[in-house]
């Protein structure tokens, strides 16, 4: 897979506990998470930081097709987070740090990559499912970073796609999983 983003930024003060998986610091002036029907990339951009080496560039961000945090193992299937800073001009040079279950030929466990989040409109931030290897059960945690600084962090469970099947018919996905 490919970390997809649009630009996302912010800086950090505290963090406070939304629910037991979602935290958010008094940086950030809204946050929802979800999952996408991935677009497709109009490029990409070097990630060292992730086993594909890479993250997809988009035109335009998708919409959530569901705001649950259950995520089925589909490829085309994305899911991640929008975000829009409280400080009008965003913020710069935040490190998106994902984990997740061992995957690929390496077992990686952590990805990370440079993104922004914006002041002005919600950013999107998210992962979508784009190789065979990536699909991986278990708990994936998507953590903005401004230096040491958590801004939010948010966790979705992969699930089988026959556990969720109206969110893989929602994406046109149902057919993979015959």
């Amino acid at each position: 897979m490919k970390p997809t983003y649009t630009l996302t930024a912010v800086l950090c003060l505290s963090m406070t506990v939304a629910s037991a998986d979602i935290a958010t610091s008094s940086e950030i002036a809204s946050l929802e998470a979800g999952i996408v029907c991935a677009p497709d990339p109009i490029g990409s951009v070097p990630a060292p930081g992730t086993v594909a080496g890479t993250t997809h560039i988009i035109a335009e961000e998708p919409d959530f097709v569901s705001t649950t945090r259950q995520v089925p193992a589909v490829l085309g299937v994305g899911f991640g987070v929008k975000a829009q800073a409280v400080a009008t001009g965003g913020l710069d040079g935040i490190n998106m740090v994902l984990t997740h279950p061992k995957m690929g030929a390496t077992n990686a466990t952590m990805q990370t990559f440079a993104t922004r989040i914006s002041g002005s409109d919600p950013s999107l931030t998210f992962y979508q499912f784009d190789y065979s290897y990536e699909l991986v059960l278990g708990t994936w945690e998507f953590t903005a970073m401004s230096g040491d600084q958590a801004l939010y962090s948010v966790s979705f469970e992969v699930v089988d796609p026959r556990a969720v099947p109206q969110l893989a018919n929602a994406c046109g996905y149902l057919e993979l999983l015959s």
